[in-house]
Parts: C-alpha cells; sequence; structure tokens
C-alpha cells in the first residue's frame, strides 16, 4: 500500500543526519545561532534576516521543540519587519478563506480545524502549531496556504503538466529539474521504504509528486512576497536543507534574497554538515519538555462512500489487538458518524491513554461493532 507522501517527506527530513553523538563545541550551544559554523549575535542575525524577501523555518513536525523555536524566530522577526507574511506547507489553496476567517478572529479553533480541513489535510497533531496561529491572529499577521492537495499532486506527477488545466493546478507552472544531490537524496529516501521501492515507476512518480510540493510551495511565497512583505515560510526541514527542494525553486523564480534556518539538537551530527542551511540554532535536550505522543490505532485509512475504508493494518497495533481488517468500512466511532479519514483522525488524538473507543464497522457487507482498547501508557 503506497506511503503517504507526507511520511516519505519526513523522511526526507531525517536524512540530514541524526546520528547521536555527543555534542562539541562545533554544534551550536543551547541558545546560539551559529552562521558558517561560527557564533553569531541574534540581533545582528536577525537584522539580516528581515532585510530579505523570504526566511524559511525548517522543521521535524512531531517535535514540539522546533515549533516553539520558529514561534519565537518569528516574533523576533516580527519586531525587526512588521510587514510579515507567514506562509504554511500544512494547509493547502482550498483553505485559504479558512486561514483568513482566522487571523480575523472569526473562528474559534474547532471551527478552524474543521473549515480548513486540517486533520484530512496535515497528518500531525495541531496543538504543535496552534501558538503559531494564535501569534499571528493576535497580530492579524497574514497566513497563506503553500501546499497543493495530494490529488492535484498525483494527477500532476502522472499525467504531465500539459494535461492538467492552468486553472485546474492554481496557475502553477512546472518546476526546474532538481540538483544532482536533491535527486539521489530522493532516492534514498524512496528506496528506504520496501513497499514502494519495487513499482514500475514508482521513483519517478515519486520524485515528480515531490518537485510539485517544492515548487507550489515556492510560488505560494514568491506571490505573496509581491507587495513587499517579509514572507517567512514554515515547512518540513527535508524541503530546505542544502539550498535543494524549495529554495533552488525559489532561485529558478527569481527570488536570491532568502534565506533558510534550522534548529539544531545536541543528538544530531555535530558539526552539522557544511552548507546544509544559512543559519542554525542550538537547542537543547528538550526531552522533558516534549509532550507525550498521541494515542495511535495503528491504521491507514482512505475515504470511503461509507465512511472510511482500512487499507492497511499495522502489526502489534491498537486496531490489529482490537480487530479490524484490511478493508473493513469504519463507519461509526465514539458514536459519531464518519464523513472522512480526518474525522476519525481527531477522535483518536482525543483519546485519552487507557480509555476505550467503540467502533461500528462494516466487513463483507455484515455490520459489526468493534472496540478499540488503547495502553494505560504510550509505548
Amino acid at each position: 500500500m503506497p506511503l503517504p507522501l507526507t511520511r516519505l517527506s519526513t523522511l526526507l527530513g531525517l536524512l540530514i543526519a541524526l546520528a547521536p553523538l555527543p555534542a562539541t563545541a562545533d554544534c551550536p550551544m543551547p541558545g546560539e545561532w551559529q552562521r558558517d559554523s561560527q557564533p553569531v549575535a541574534a540581533d545582528v542575525l536577525l537584522q539580516e534576516l528581515a532585510t530579505q524577501r523570504v526566511v524559511l523555518l525548517g522543521e521535524q513536525h512531531e517535535r514540539l521543540a522546533h515549533h516553539r523555536w520558529q514561534l519565537h524566530t518569528l516574533a523576533a522577526l516580527h519586531a525587526h519587519r512588521p510587514q510579515l507574511v507567514i506562509g504554511l506547507e500544512m494547509l493547502p489553496r482550498e483553505a485559504q478563506s479558512a486561514l483568513d476567517a482566522w487571523v480575523a478572529g472569526e473562528l474559534d479553533e474547532a471551527a478552524f480545524l474543521e473549515s480548513s480541513g486540517w486533520h484530512d489535510a496535515w497528518g500531525y497533531d495541531p496543538d504543535l502549531y496552534l501558538p503559531i496561529l494564535h501569534f499571528a491572529r493576535m497580530n492579524r499577521i497574514p497566513l497563506v496556504a503553500l501546499n497543493v492537495t495530494p490529488e492535484l499532486r498525483r494527477r500532476l506527477a502522472d499525467e504531465g503538466w500539459e494535461a492538467v488545466p492552468a486553472a485546474e493546478r492554481h496557475q502553477l507552472t512546472p518546476p526546474v529539474p532538481p540538483s544532482p544531490d536533491y535527486l539521489g537524496a530522493l532516492t534514498e529516501v524512496y528506496s528506504s521504504h520496501p513497499s514502494e521501492s519495487g513499482e514500475p515507476g514508482g521513483l519517478e512518480r515519486f520524485i515528480d509528486a515531490q518537485l510539485v510540493w517544492d515548487r507550489a510551495m515556492a510560488e505560494g511565497l514568491a506571490d505573496a512576497s509581491e507587495d513587499a512583505p517579509l514572507v517567512v515560510g514554515l515547512m518540513g526541514e527535508g524541503h530546505i536543507t542544502h539550498g535543494h527542494g524549495v529554495p533552488h525553486q525559489l532561485d529558478a523564480l527569481g527570488i536570491t534574497a532568502q534565506r533558510t534556518l534550522l534548529a539544531w539538537s545536541p543528538d544530531q551530527e555535530c558539526p552539522p554538515p557544511a552548507a546544509i542551511a544559512d543559519a542554525l540554532f542550538g537547542l537543547g535536550d528538550e526531552t522533558l519538555h516534549e509532550p507525550a505522543s498521541p494515542m495511535r490505532l495503528g491504521v491507514m485509512i482512505v475515504p470511503d462512500p461509507a465512511g472510511v475504508r482500512v487499507a492497511r493494518v499495522e502489526a502489534d497495533s491498537v486496531a490489529q489487538a482490537s480487530g479490524l481488517h484490511e478493508d473493513d468500512i469504519i463507519s461509526a466511532a465514539a458514536g459519531k458518524p464518519l464523513g472522512s479519514p480526518g474525522e476519525l483522525i481527531a477522535l483518536v488524538r482525543r483519546q485519552a491513554p487507557g480509555t476505550l473507543l467503540p467502533m461500528e464497522i462494516m466487513r463483507d457487507g455484515e455490520p459489526r461493532e468493534i472496540l478499540a482498547r488503547f495502553p494505560a501508557e504510550v509505548p
């Protein structure tokens, strides 16, 4: 069963070297900025960053420390350059009206998450991002949806750009070819998932889809910068490392006044790889300050007219223990009818450790009830 592109993107980010080596003087100290492997004063760096057209803040999506760092950096950049726009990888362009309504103060959290389709569009807990979203709302900083839907990415990768009318691809233009190094990194990511690597033409489709992703975000950033604000893009670090991905596409669009920033942890490679980003911020050991992982059902689910269909059940998962099977249709959970995968994802995320989730399913045309039992402690 195909691996979701969000997960492949996450794997790409992890390729930037996460070897658990001891921290050395060559790595940024906690709270320290580094540029060209040397410490740089925060005020000096931020003043220079504020003169750019685009600044990209990379992230490892599930790490709360990265989102805290992003928020602090956004606040500092906003102080230097109040005319600020924040671009989000997390949502496709179809969610722009929800972002506008959120910034205008017209939606509460629940209404925003529903209106934007957050749980269907993005596979990560919104609690990681809500402090940033509230910062934008409180300061009336425009938020821009940079992404496109997975369906459009697949269509462009499978059918080609000429086969998709411009109006149906948000007027996006084809990406420029990737550098050999980026091509190699994408190939390594693809090869790391054995179930994908045997598909005929699968590598080419994955690379094409990744380039669509990069190009869509680059064009969204470029468009947002036309009225001369500073545009700060939040996205997975695999899209920005070594100047590949989005920076490469921005260069092709004529946006050369750009910088890339990453947070660096003591468990990562020291010294950091040369030229991995324009500047690095040193994190300390954040283990004590990361939240507990949310509950997981352990299934891959896809839309179905009758609810959501189970495309895969992970071994040793809550789903397997509860008796869920591949191709089961989950029509309701916790007494709530399901209309999309995101609705089930949201319900599972709200489960407390040691609780039960009743589900109504259809298997071979027969209705059944299944009770998912979540562990008292997250493994």
